[in-house]
C-alpha cells in the first residue's frame, strides 16, 4: 500500500481497497482528490428489513440511502458496499445509492392487514440525513408517512440536516412516536474533521440537542465509537456538555474493525497519527481478545478486557453525575391506524 498517499479534503478514506466479490483483484486504488460525489437510483422491491440482532433494540430497519457521504473512517458499514460492486474505500463516500421507492414501499408494507407496529429504526447502515437528502428527501416523506399512519420511529444521525424536519418531529413526539439518537463521537473540531469529515461540527450536535429538547423531541446521545488514544479521554466531559443541552441519556459503544476497514484505518493513521498508530491498534485488540473486532452478540459494541470495562465505569460515573441515567420515553404501537390514513389520503384528494 502507498502509505504516502495524501489526505482528501472533505473525505475520509483516500484509498480503495479492492472487493473481495470481485473476480480479479486491482489492488489498492489511489484516488483523484477532485471527484465528485455520484448519486445511482436503484429500484427496490422491499425496504423494511428485519433485525435478528439481539444487541439492536428494534427489530427492523429501514435505509433510504447505501453508501454515505459522511466519510467516517471507522465506519463498519462500508463493507456493505462491496455487495453492490464498489470499494468499501472512497467509493463508499463518493457513489451513493438513492433507493426512490422507500417511502411508497414503506407505505404499501404499513397498509398490509399482515403488518404489526413496530418501531423501524433509520438507519441501520447509512445516515439518513446524509447530505443526499437534502437532494432527494426520502426521509422527510419517510417521516410524514409514519406521522399519517402514526407509526412509532426511531433515527440516528450525526448530520444537522435533521433540524429541517422538527415541525414533522415535534408532532411524532407530541404523540410518543419517534426516539432520536445523535452520534457525538468528539467535542474536538480538529478531530471531527478528520475522523467523520461531512458530519456535522461538535458544536452543531449540541445546538441540536437544545432545540430538539426544547421542542419536546427526546433525544439519546450516542458516543460512538469510543477509540482507544483518539477520543477515549473524552467519555466523562462529553457526558457532561450533551446533559447540559437536554439530552436524555448517553450511551457508548467501542470500535470494532472488520472486512476492510482495519485496511482503511491504519492508512488513516499513518496520514494523521503516525506516532500513536500502534498504540492505537494494540487498544482496539485489547477490547476484541486480540483482534481488531469481533462479531459476537452482546459482546462486540462493549468490548471485553480491563480497557473496556474502564470505559464502561467511566460512562455509568457520567450518566450519574450529570443526570443522564434516564430511560428514552416508550415509543408507542397502540396509535398506529391504517384506516385514519386513508381518511387524510382521501380528504387531500378532495380538497
Amino acid at each position: 500500500m502507498n502509505r504516502s498517499t495524501p489526505g482528501i479534503k472533505g473525505r475520509g478514506a483516500a484509498i480503495n481497497p479492492s472487493n473481495p466479490f470481485d473476480s480479479v483483484d486491482r489492488g489498492v486504488a489511489v484516488l483523484d482528490p477532485e471527484s465528485p460525489t455520484t448519486f445511482q437510483i436503484v429500484r427496490s422491491s422491499s425496504i423494511i428489513n428485519k433485525v435478528d440482532s439481539p444487541d439492536i433494540r428494534h427489530g427492523f430497519s429501514l435505509n433510504p440511502y447505501q453508501g454515505c457521504e459522511h466519510g467516517c473512517i471507522y465506519c463498519y458499514a462500508r463493507n456493505s458496499h462491496n455487495y453492490w460492486g464498489f470499494s468499501a474505500g472512497l467509493d463508499f463516500e463518493r457513489k451513493v445509492l438513492v433507493k426512490v421507492d422507500a417511502p411508497r414501499l414503506l407505505e404499501e408494507t404499513l397498509k398490509k392487514q399482515s403488518w404489526k407496529a413496530s418501531p423501524v429504526m433509520l438507519s441501520g447502515n447509512t445516515d439518513c440525513y446524509q447530505p443526499a437528502e437534502r437532494k432527494f428527501r426520502l426521509t422527510r416523506q419517510i417521516l410524514e408517512t409514519c406521522l399519517r399512519y402514526r407509526h412509532p420511529v426511531s433515527i440516528i444521525t450525526k448530520n444537522a440536516l435533521i433540524e429541517r424536519d422538527i415541525d414533522i418531529l415535534s408532532e411524532l413526539a407530541a404523540l410518543g412516536l419517534v426516539h432520536v439518537a445523535l452520534s457525538v463521537t468528539t467535542l474536538r473540531p480538529e478531530l471531527q474533521r478528520i475522523l467523520e469529515p461531512r458530519t456535522a461540527t461538535p458544536a452543531k450536535k449540541l445546538e441540536i440537542i437544545r432545540n430538539f429538547s426544547d421542542a419536546g423531541i427526546p433525544v439519546m446521545v450516542m458516543m460512538a465509537p469510543v477509540i482507544p488514544s483518539i477520543n477515549d479521554s473524552e467519555i466523562i466531559p462529553l457526558a457532561k456538555v450533551v446533559a447540559e443541552a437536554g439530552a436524555v441519556t448517553m450511551q457508548h459503544m467501542v470500535i470494532r474493525l472488520s472486512g476492510a476497514v482495519p485496511e482503511l484505518f491504519a492508512h488513516w493513521l499513518d496520514q494523521h497519527f503516525p506516532d500513536r498508530k500502534q498504540r492505537v491498534l494494540e487498544g482496539i485488540r485489547s477490547l476484541h481478545g486480540g483482534q481488531l473486532g469481533s462479531g459476537r452478540f452482546r459482546q462486540r459494541m462493549r468490548g471485553e478486557g480491563n480497557l473496556a470495562t474502564l470505559y464502561a465505569q467511566q460512562a455509568s460515573l457520567a450518566r450519574r453525575r450529570f443526570g443522564l441515567d434516564r430511560s428514552m420515553p416508550p415509543l408507542r404501537t397502540d396509535l398506529f391506524a391504517r384506516s385514519t390514513a386513508t381518511q387524510l389520503d382521501l380528504f387531500a384528494m378532495a380538497g
